[in-house]
């Protein structure tokens, strides 16, 4: 195995960034006082209603429900997988992008996998509750930023980040279609993970401000806005340029972390301080 083979391991990056953090406690607390008397008023409140289900009281659908319908969850098991999921897929997405960039993105996807799913299930008489479209959202960019990364499935079978991503897709697709009816509990919101995804991608692609598919499994990187992500911006004593950042992140795209040299490691440090 080759040093460009090695798996990426960020040196100085948080292991749990904040906005990560942030987003496991909120979920938690909320999923503690789902277990309390106050639980089924929360639940009934905060999850997404389809429009047209019911027109009495907190069983219809409001305006604030494709926001907090994110921090809900049906069960242990549900909550622990999706947070595993975004520390485990987001951790590094947030480390490059920033906290900023990072929590517009995610409740972009969610936001956007909930008007998506509203538009799948007009009419249906099941509500909608959890993280998972904005996670699946936090997978494509993960699968974009670094396609030729190994997932091992079951922990026994590679396959690449690119690979798992279409796949889950096609996967999701295809469960969306045979199951129109989607909630909570034994039903999945499938059309609300491809619209996380969806919505991801195309937030994605405008930020890039690119049109190129074939370009987004080579590299990835915002466009250079002048408000675009802190680790691009730097003041006048500051000696990593822009294009110097950006030919560093592609040298991790294409060959991975431990390819850097020791110099680069310490502009690529020195730029996320910032």
């Amino acid at each position: 195995m080759t040093r460009y083979d090695q798996p990426y391991m960020p040196g100085g990056f948080q292991v749990m960034p904040p906005a990560i953090k942030a987003i496991i406690i909120a979920n938690v607390i909320v999923f503690l006082f789902q277990n309390t008397a106050f639980g089924p008023f929360l639940t009934t409140v905060g999850a997404l209603w389809p429009i047209g289900s019911q027109n009495a009281g907190e069983y219809s659908f409001h305006l604030w429900q494709p926001f907090t319908y994110l921090f809900l969850h049906g069960s242990f098991t549900h909550i622990f997988f999706n947070m595993f999921a975004l520390w485990m897929f987001g951790a590094e997405i947030e480390n490059y992008w920033g906290t900023k960039n990072f929590v517009i993105y995610y409740f972009v996807c969610g936001v956007g996998a909930a008007a998506i799913n509203l538009l799948a299930t007009i009419g249906n008489a099941y509500p909608t509750i959890g993280a998972s479209g904005a996670i699946f959202g936090i997978l494509l960019a993960f699968g974009m930023m670094f396609p030729e990364r190994y997932i091992y499935l079951y922990f026994l079978l590679p396959v690449k980040t690119k690979y798992f991503v279409a796949g889950y897709a096609l996967i999701e697709f295809l469960a969306g279609l045979g199951n129109r009816t989607m909630g909570s509990g034994s039903n999945v919101a499938h059309f609300a993970h491809l619209g996380g995804m969806l919505v991801g991608f195309i937030y994605i692609m405008i930020r890039r401000n690119d049109g190129s598919v074939s370009r987004m499994f080579r590299k990835f990187s915002f466009p250079k806005k002048q408000k675009g992500p802190v680790l691009w911006q730097g003041g006048a004593d500051d000696d990593v340029s822009e294009a110097e950042i950006d030919r560093i992140l592609d040298k991790i795209s294409s060959r991975g972390y431990d390819s850097l040299t020791a110099e680069e490691k310490r502009k690529l440090l020195k730029a996320g301080k910032r």
